[in-house]
């Protein structure tokens, strides 16, 4: 049996969500819709539809991005637990990767269109301003969790390692909420901050019960 009638068999004794996740459209569509963002704020950008500070508009976009990223890529394997749809695990490192692509594209924005590229003020913002150290600090996090997203990797570091230093992302989602308390805190508009603090700590928290709550 060919590699592919193989696959089409496995796909067959599925439940239909399963099915639907394992088809081949599955992870290029998933690409396409996380690309979509993207996409729009470039369009916005030369169409000049960010509004009266499209420098901040760009950042703080990509800042929501990166978070609604991460809150689907925590989100996986609770649903994919929940429901019985093994098959969610196949999308869950393209998930994880786009958090790590926005999180990029936001402190490059930032770079460029609040300090012009002016590394050294980058530094002395960083050193200076408390949220963007903590930002600094998950970005770091990220980039190590995205480097070592692949199967090299986890054949590399060892099962057991590669999940204790994954299990790193949601240090990453706290350090992620705290920068997002600092910016908003001056303004008095934590509304979406509490939003995304609750999400994390209910994630968290569904992993602490799966682990150390009753059997």
């Amino acid at each position: 049996m060919s590699t592919t009638a193989h696959a089409g068999a496995i796909r067959s004794r599925l439940s239909w969500p399963n099915r639907i996740v394992m088809h081949p459209l599955a992870k290029p569509t998933l690409f396409a819709a996380l690309s979509l963002p993207m996409l729009y704020l470039v369009w916005a950008a030369f169409a000049d539809a960010l509004g009266a500070n499209p420098a901040q508009a760009m950042v703080r976009a990509l800042g929501d991005w990166t978070l609604r990223a991460l809150v689907l890529a925590l989100a996986v394997t609770p649903l994919r637990v929940i429901t019985g749809w093994s098959a969610l695990v196949r999308l869950r490192r393209m998930c994880g990767l786009f958090v790590a692509f926005y999180a990029s594209m936001h402190l490059l924005a930032y770079a460029w269109l609040d300090t012009g590229w002016d590394w050294a003020e980058v530094v002395h913002d960083t050193a200076k301003r408390p949220f963007i150290l903590v930002g600094m600090l998950a970005w770091v996090l990220l980039m190590a969790l995205a480097a070592t997203s692949f199967n090299g990797a986890v054949r590399a570091l060892g099962g057991k390692a590669w999940q204790r230093l994954h299990r790193l992302v949601y240090v990453v989602a706290g350090l992620a909420v705290l920068h997002f308390y600092w910016m908003r805190s001056s303004k008095n508009d934590l509304t979406e901050v509490s939003v995304y603090a609750a999400v994390f700590i209910g994630l968290l928290g569904w992993r602490a019960w799966r682990r150390w709550g009753p059997r």
